[in-house]
Formats: structure tokens, sequence, C-alpha cells
């Protein structure tokens, strides 16, 4: 079945960086997009960025520039690569499969049926 597994958060101080990882099993990689959400306290999950075959990669403004997206299809896995981090930052992380295998609606949850179970980032001092 399909699964998706992230690692390689932690705490880091600001301006730092963290390179993420989701690893998939179940499908093969580039035949769907990939997306990456976050989600801090009382906030709701937002699209961070996302990876297709097709479509290449699009960010959210306040990553643009400090955050990579990037995909090994030989591993079938996908990564984050963040860096300038800022304690705004801090939040749970989560790697999602599209319905699509292009970036269509690729910053919406509802475009996404299948999750990661998340892992947390921390950016403080």
């Amino acid at each position: 079945q399909v699964q998706l597994v992230e690692s390689g958060g932690g705490l880091v101080q600001p301006g730092g960086s963290l390179r993420l990882s989701c690893a998939a099993s179940g499908f093969t990689l580039n035949t769907y997009a990939i997306g990456w959400f976050r989600q801090a306290p009382g906030k709701e999950r937002e699209g961070v960025s996302c990876i297709s075959s097709s479509d290449g990669t699009t960010y959210a403004d306040s990553v643009k520039g400090r955050f990579t997206v990037s995909s090994d299809n030989a591993n079938n896995t996908v990564y984050l690569q963040m860096n300038s981090l800022k304690p705004e930052d801090t939040a749970v992380y989560y790697c999602a499969r599209s319905r699509y295998r292009n970036s269509r609606l690729c910053t919406r949850t509802g475009t996404y049926n299948y999750w990661g179970q998340g892992t947390q980032v921390t950016v403080s001092s």
C-alpha cells in the first residue's frame, strides 16, 4: 500500500539548516506530484512546496530562496532542504502524495490523498 515516511526534523538555531526526507513506497515517485506542508500549533496546515515531473517545483512565498525541494527517483525519496531557518518555520512538516500527476492545485491540502506522519522542526536559540 501507499506509504510516506518523513525524517530529518529536529532542533536547530536560527540561520541553520535541516534536510527533511520523505521516503515513498507502494507507488512510483515520478507518477504523482508530491507536496510538503507544515502546521504550527494553533494554525492551519499550509503548503510549503511541491514537485512533479511535468511541472517542476513550486514554493510558498515565505520560503522562496531558502527552501529547495528535490526528488531522487532511484531511491523513491523526496527531499526538502531548508536553509536560513527562522523561528517562524517551527512546525510539524508533512509530505503528501497528490491525486494528480502534475502540480495542479498543489498548495491545497484537499489535493492530496496520502500523508506521512510528520516530523517536528523547531527553530530556536
